[in-house]
């Protein structure tokens, strides 16, 4: 098992609502009927894999993430019909034609070679099935600009240079080329929603759960707090808050493809 910063469930919990969004978007973009498997690859703290309980009910569903805190959060959710284990999905294998659904929602874009692994879920698909993608797309917006330029910088490159994510992320053409030369028919598109955050400097509580997390682990203890205050100091003055609250415009990558009959 490859080891990763540690995620904090709570702390990704915080607007839970809006980051819950991009899945019901994704997810009402599958018309698989009655699957009998569903697998959601990097299911965090498991609370959006449970609505694929209903969403089709008579299907198992099985949630999978590298990190052993969202396992951990996920369990007392675990039914008859929905189980959790920890996995990374770089390693991640099926049976082939086991599965009827693969969800992969803000996941693969910590992964740069995602691309190469698309073949292998295709692959796990019954003919018919679906795979469906979401990723964040936002990676030159400011609180990822911000965040780069200042891990660069001394006294904490030396630390957190090159551990924020990257800009670059593969567009809705690219997974629309990837998926068709497997034998997928496939919807891509991009949205970008303007989330509008409460609280005190929310872009920051945002991202320290989710894209500045990496960086903020690699600083010592001493660094990580001065770091902080500056890099939520930046974030305020690009995100300023409004009496109605923050806005954070955020896009993100959508592609579902439906694996034709062999």
């Amino acid at each position: 098992m490859r080891t990763s910063p540690v995620w904090n469930p709570e702390q990704y919990g915080k607007y839970a609502d809006e980051r819950g969004r991009p899945f019901a978007d994704l997810v009402d973009r599958v018309f698989a009927d009655q699957p009998a498997t569903v697998v959601d690859l990097g299911c965090g703290p498991g609370n959006l894999t449970a609505t694929l309980l209903d969403r089709w009910p008579s299907a198992t569903v099985r949630g999978v993430d590298s990190s052993a805190e969202m396992i951990e959060a996920a369990q007392p959710l675990t039914s008859d019909r929905l189980t959790f284990e920890v996995g990374d999905l770089r390693e991640w294998t099926a049976p082939p034609g086991s599965v009827d659904v693969i969800v992969t929602n803000a996941t693969l874009q910590w992964i740069p070679e995602q691309l190469d692994l698309l073949p292998g879920f295709v692959r796990a698909l019954r003919p018919g099935g679906w795979l469906a993608i979401q990723i964040p797309g936002n990676g030159d917006a400011p609180s990822h600009a911000i965040l780069r330029e200042l891990a660069a910088t001394p006294p904490y490159a030396e630390f957190a240079a090159g551990k924020s994510l990257r800009a670059d992320v593969p567009g809705p053409a690219e997974y629309v080329d990837a998926l068709s030369a497997e034998g997928c028919s496939v919807d891509a598109w991009e949205t970008t929603y303007n989330h509008l955050l409460s609280g005190d400097n929310a872009v920051l509580e945002w991202v320290k759960g989710t894209g500045a997390r990496p960086v903020l682990q690699a600083l010592p203890d001493d660094l990580r707090a001065t770091f902080e205050k500056e890099y939520g100091a930046r974030l305020a003055e690009a995100y300023p808050q409004r009496s109605y609250g923050t806005l954070l415009p955020f896009r993100r990558i959508f592609a579902v493809a439906h694996l034709l009959a062999r």
